[in-house]
């Protein structure tokens, strides 16, 4: 109370100060002149600070004054103070309340906390001892209950581990992981107990016990996949949370299973074969094992190579399969619950899908590195074809299970099994080779009887192209087949089968019907058919062709006409057979090598520009042949007919430098390059002793040089038919090779027929006796003739000769109408040419002569065109204009010798000297023979 009166006091104090009067402008500006070091600390002592300001020598006066100043300062900072404090009374009057009632309420929370005190110490008198106790053993009994409830735990988590031995047994892991997992977390609540730490130890030796078992069985997958047993894995791996570990240790797995298998595959049959079960063979290395696999072995342990090697693959497509699924079960759960865990779930989804992309690629080169170091271990060269063949076919059936497994080419596959092929086909088309050419020199060319409608396809080496052509044969059936889906190697054997299995019932038991009987077809139809011809008939035109195409396959004579039938009197010289093909059984066998070979090239693509290429010179030895036995004749050339014609010149020259071994002394020197170019070529083939080609009444062998070069022309067909085929699998930078051999081999087969039928033609009809039955002939006649000379019916007769023999043969041989057509044209050009050669002999000839000429020429002709079907007849133009040449004039003759070329120096020499005297004197004979001169300098 003291304080507040004081404080009261003072605020009276300051209200005087308040009230008197003042110009707060004046008042402020002596705050404002206050010195700066009276507003700092408390403990600034103001009278040492005005002391020490004295100056030496005092002025009364001034310290009078500077004293006013102070009261007058300190006069106005306590009335701004009193001011400032009166401001603040209300709230200070206020306040002062609240602490006087502050005060009060001290007051009466003492009393009530004396009171509570007297309360609390009555309630501990009557409080006893024994309601204390009670709640203690309360307390002491429900804890007993929780150690009864831990001990029973206990008990219960000490018997587990029989359950969980019973559990692996039955290989349900996810459960046993499940309870495991379940026991760890009960241990690690009763932890304090010195026995749970001791099972908790134990728990997790378990667990990993649990892991290795588990990886076993993940191991198991790789060969025989079960989806069951894969299930209860991927479901334990997920309990353990080491869904990526599994992934990683199922590729080792995989891994491992390929080379384990194939080397158990393998090391079977070698201990098999080699009798006993030495464990030498155990030690080796998978590589050095290959190598003693024997060749009797070869085939079926490959076969049971690829079917281990498919299983393993089968395995790892049917997890992925798994996988696949799985992954959409997940995805639609997943959205259609919780979104808890989501990320860390796709995380480990999109790293096993990844994985197992990536391991397709690794898998499938693992196989592809295996099969070719079992494929490189062993030399194929010595293997039978249809052996090798089935080879190649396992291999390019296991490079399609590659392709669908992973998308793969395959490529180191195909580069060992390219290696082995050229070297296994090199061989064997060596060998093929010299069996073509035994085969040529045996060959008595005899007609191979095949049915009329005979084709390749229907050999058992081109089965393999029905499949390629069934679209083309039956379009009706394509859309059917196109739109059908593609089954897939690994759809069709999932669930049972293997595409390696060898099944000896798959063989072709289908026989070739493609010979005829003794020649004949046996056909009704056709034997009344040929019965109807009629010998007068008129021939139409178009239908003077070749035989029918065989390459169609069809059998023409069921459904032609009879006209067209009668129409063969003249097209071909056999009435008796129908058109079927003419081949030897070297065609015949030729032709089924080259089936062999594409089915081989079908098989292998990549080797197929060597296949082709010894394709090429199957046909090459065979049509050098054809020309070696039956066209060769150094004095065809001499003619200048142009028989051979360039390109045929060129190919036989080529063939000759690239493919023939000329016999050639032995020369040490010659290099190693040379002797192995001599190893390539093939020994020129010699025609058999058994084919007469020099007797007059066979024609010089004419049977057997049609049976030869059509045999060729046929040959050479098939070979066009085949282009397309032989087109789509060649290398593309290859192609220009391929249609070189067309253009400039397969083309010049029907060629060989000029020079091969003109040897015949040379020899048919003596044209030495009809020179010199035309040297006898008086040409300087003086009167003109009616009667047509001798010697034009001697050859005439020896034309008739020459068509009778021409029709024995074809009760022999079949002769084409091209064929028929090419003899007749090389006689007849023979004749005409003969005919100029006996007018060039006339030492004499008058007017009168030259008419006679016309008058022999001209019945030679009308006789000779009811013989032969030719129009126009073959230099028919070259005897009519050198007769009419006779009548020229000087100048006339000049511009006739040099624009008419293809007569020789003799003709034209004496065709102006048989006109001297008559219209050309001296002079002009000189000047022409100078013009023939000039003419034949540039031949000489």
């Amino acid at each position: 109370m003291q304080k507040i009166k004081s404080l009261m006091t003072r605020q009276e104090e300051f209200r005087e100060l308040r009230d008197q009067p003042s110009d707060p402008q004046a008042e402020q500006e002596l705050i404002n002149s206050i010195e700066q070091v009276y507003f700092s600390t408390d403990s600034f002592d103001i009278v040492k600070y005005e002391l020490e300001k004295l100056p030496p020598v005092l002025n009364l006066q001034e310290l009078e004054e500077y004293r006013d100043k102070l009261k007058q300062q300190q006069a106005a900072v306590s009335k701004k103070v009193a001011d400032l404090i009166l401001e603040k009374q209300p709230a200070y009057v206020k306040e002062l309340e609240r602490v006087t009632s502050l005060q009060t309420g001290l007051q009466l929370a003492a009393v009530i906390c004396t009171n509570g005190r007297r309360h609390l110490n009555i309630a501990k008198e009557g409080f006893t001892q024994a309601s204390l106790g009670l709640l203690a053993n309360q307390r002491k009994r429900q804890l007993l209950i929780g150690l009864l409830k831990s001990l029973r735990t206990i008990k219960t988590l000490q018997r587990t581990d029989v359950r969980l031995s019973e559990m692996l047994e039955e290989e349900d892991y996810p459960g046993a992981i499940q309870l495991c997992l379940e026991c760890q977390k009960a241990a690690s609540t009763f932890k304090h107990y010195s026995c749970i730490s001791e099972l908790n130890s134990k728990l997790q030796d378990t667990l990993e016990q649990i892991e290795e078992q588990l990886d076993v069985a993940l191991s198991k997958i790789c060969k025989n996949f079960d989806i069951n047993h894969y299930t209860k894995v991927q479901q334990a791996y997920r309990l353990l949370g080491k869904t990526q570990t599994a992934m990683d240790q199922l590729h080792m797995h995989f891994t491992q299973a390929i080379h384990n298998t194939v080397f158990q595959v393998v090391l079977g049959y070698v201990e098999l074969c080699s009798g006993n079960t030495d464990t030498k063979f155990q030690k080796l290395q998978y590589k050095d094992l290959c190598t003693h696999v024997t060749p009797d072995s070869y085939i079926p342990c490959l076969a049971d190579l690829c079917k281990a090697l498919w299983e393993v693959m089968l395995s790892y497509y049917r997890t992925m399969e798994w996988h696949e699924k799985h992954d959409n079960e997940d995805t639609t759960s997943a959205s259609e619950g919780s979104n808890m865990g989501t990320e860390e779930t796709n995380f480990d989804r999109g790293y096993i899908k990844k994985k197992l992309e990536h391991g397709l690629t690794r898998i499938w080169q693992d196989v592809q590195l295996k099969v070719k170091t079992y494929l490189l271990g062993t030399d194929l060269s010595i293997f039978k074809y249809d052996d090798f063949i089935f080879v190649l076919d396992i291999i390019s059936r296991l490079m399609q299970v590659g392709e669908e497994f992973c998308g793969s080419k395959s490529e180191v596959l195909q580069e060992s099994i390219r290696k082995q092929s050229v070297n296994y086909f090199k061989n064997y088309h060596r060998t093929r080779l010299d069996e073509l050419r035994m085969f040529l020199e045996n060959e008595t060319w005899e007609l191979c009887p095949v049915k009329s409608n005979f084709s390749i396809l229907q050999l058992h080496e081109f089965k393999f192209m029905e499949q390629s052509r069934s679209p083309s044969v039956s379009p009706s059936k394509q859309p059917a087949s196109t739109s059908s889906k593609t089954v897939t190697l690994f759809e069709q054997y999932c669930s049972d089968g293997n595409p390696f299995e060898i099944q000896a019932n798959h063989k072709d038991e289908e026989t070739e019907d493609v010979l005829a009987s003794n020649g004949y077809e046996s056909d009704e139809q056709e034997k009344s058919a040929y019965q109807e011809y009629d010998s007068d008939s008129d021939v139409p035109e178009e239908l003077k062709r070749d035989y029918v195409d065989e390459q169609t396959g069809d059998a023409p004579v069921k459904s032609v006409s009879r006209e067209t039938l009668k129409s063969r009197k003249k097209s071909d010289y056999s009435l008796n057979k129908v058109n079927a093909p003419i081949l030897t059984n070297t065609t015949l066998n030729v032709i089924r090598l080259v089936g062999k070979y594409m089915q081989m090239m079908n098989i292998l693509k990549p080797i197929a520009f060597d296949v082709i290429h010894f394709m090429s010179q199957l046909f090459d030895y065979y049509l050098y042949a054809i020309y070696t036995f039956f066209g060769r004749n150094d004095s065809l050339e001499s003619t200048g007919l142009g028989l051979s014609s360039s390109r045929l010149r060129t190919t036989l020259n080529r063939i000759q430098e690239s493919l023939i071994a000329m016999e050639v002394s032995a020369d040490p020197t010659a290099t190693l390059t040379a002797a192995e170019e001599r190893k390539e070529k093939v020994p020129s083939p010699h025609l058999s002793h058994l084919v007469v080609l020099t007797s007059g009444d066979t024609l010089y062998g004419l049977a057997e040089r049609v049976v030869a070069t059509e045999s060729l022309v046929f040959l050479a067909e098939q070979f066009e038919f085949l282009q397309p085929h032989l087109d789509a699998v060649m290398p593309a930078v290859k192609k220009p090779f391929l249609q070189q051999f067309y253009s400039q081999t397969v083309s010049t087969a029907s060629e060989l027929r000029k020079p091969i039928y003109w040897i015949v033609a040379g020899k048919a009809i003596d044209y030495e006796q009809m020179l010199l039955l035309m040297a006898n002939v008086k040409w300087d006649v003086k009167e003109i003739m009616s009667q047509h000379n001798i010697y034009v019916d001697a050859l005439l007769k020896e034309f008739e000769q020459f068509n009778r023999r021409l029709n024995e043969v074809s009760k022999r041989v079949r002769i084409p109408l091209p064929v028929s057509n090419i003899l007749w044209e090389h006689c007849i050009r023979l004749a005409n040419r003969t005919i100029v050669e006996g007018y060039a002999n006339v030492k004499k000839c008058s007017n009168e002569g030259r008419a006679l000429m016309q008058l022999d020429f001209q019945q030679f002709l009308m006789k000779l065109e009811k013989l032969t079907d030719i129009r126009p007849i073959p230099d028919k133009e070259f005897v009519e204009t050198y007769i009419k040449a006779y009548y020229l004039t000087e100048n006339d003759m000049e511009r006739w010798i040099k624009e008419h070329r293809e007569y020789s120096t003799k003709q034209l020499t004496n065709l102006v000297n048989v006109c001297l005297g008559s219209h050309i004197n001296k002079k002009a004979r000189q000047k022409l023979l100078a013009a023939i001169d000039d003419i034949d300098r540039p031949k000489r």
